[in-house]
C-alpha cells in the first residue's frame, strides 16, 4: 500500500470523526437548548398522561428565560427531599422546595445537566405563578381568595391535603407551585414546596406515542 492510500484511508476516518462529534455536539445543543422526546414513568399526571406514552418537551422557555403560564405541564429537577418532611419544622413563610446536590467539577456538571445521568425529573401542571396566595381546602384550589376552575380534572377528583405540607402560603418570587392531574396520587409542591424557575427544564409540547392520541395535550 502506497503512502498516498494510507494518507487517503487516514483522512477519510479523521473526516467520519468529525463528522460523527459534529453530529453528536449538535444533538446535544438541540436536546439542551431547544426540545427532546421524552417517556412518562409515573401515574402522577392521570389521566392526563399514561405511563409509557412518549412527549416532546419545549426547552426553548428555560433558554430564554420565559416562565411557564397557568396550566402548562412542565418537567423539572426533583428536589432532594420529597418524603419524611415535618410540618412542624418547614419555614411556612419560605415554602421553596429544597435542592440540596450540587455537582462538584466541569465534567461532572456536563454529565448531570447535560448527558442528565442520575438525574430525576418530574413532570407535572403549573397551578400558581409567583406573588399568589394559594389555598387548598374543601377538595380545591383557591388562588388570591377565587376558586381555581380546573376543566383538565376529571369529575369527582378532588386535590387532598391528607398528606400535604403546605396548603396556604404565598408563593414566593421566582418560583411555581405546581400539582399532579392525579391528585391522591401525585406527590408534588404540597409535599416538597414550589418549584425554583431556574429548576424547570421544560414545557410539554405534544404528544407523539401511542399514535392514536398524537397531538396537543391540554
Amino acid at each position: 500500500m502506497c503512502k498516498m492510500e494510507i494518507y487517503t484511508k487516514v483522512k477519510n476516518i479523521i473526516e467520519w470523526i468529525l463528522c460523527i462529534l459534529i453530529a453528536i455536539i449538535i444533538a446535544l445543543l438541540v436536546r439542551y437548548y431547544i426540545g427532546t422526546p421524552t417517556i412518562v414513568e409515573s401515574v402522577s399526571m392521570e389521566p392526563t398522561l399514561y405511563a409509557g406514552q412518549r412527549l416532546w418537551v419545549n426547552r426553548w422557555g428555560r433558554t430564554t428565560g420565559k416562565s411557564p403560564e397557568r396550566g402548562e405541564i412542565i418537567t423539572f429537577e426533583a428536589p432532594t427531599q420529597i418524603v419524611n418532611i415535618d410540618r412542624e419544622n418547614v419555614d411556612m413563610s419560605n415554602p421553596i422546595a429544597k435542592y440540596e446536590n450540587k455537582s462538584q467539577g466541569l465534567w461532572n456538571k456536563f454529565l448531570y445537566n447535560v448527558l442528565e445521568v442520575g438525574k430525576i425529573s418530574y413532570i407535572k401542571r403549573v397551578i400558581a405563578l409567583p406573588g399568589e396566595h394559594v389555598q387548598i381546602k374543601d377538595g380545591y384550589v383557591y388562588i388570591d381568595g377565587e376558586r381555581l376552575q380546573e376543566d383538565y380534572l376529571p369529575s369527582g377528583i378532588v386535590t387532598d391535603i391528607e398528606k400535604a405540607i403546605y396548603d396556604d402560603f404565598i408563593v414566593p418570587e421566582n418560583t411555581i407551585f405546581a400539582m399532579g392531574d392525579n391528585r391522591p396520587q401525585s406527590t408534588d409542591c404540597r409535599v416538597f414546596g414550589c418549584i425554583p424557575l431556574e429548576k424547570i427544564e421544560s414545557t410539554l409540547s405534544f404528544r407523539f406515542w401511542p399514535l392514536n392520541e398524537f397531538g396537543k395535550v391540554e
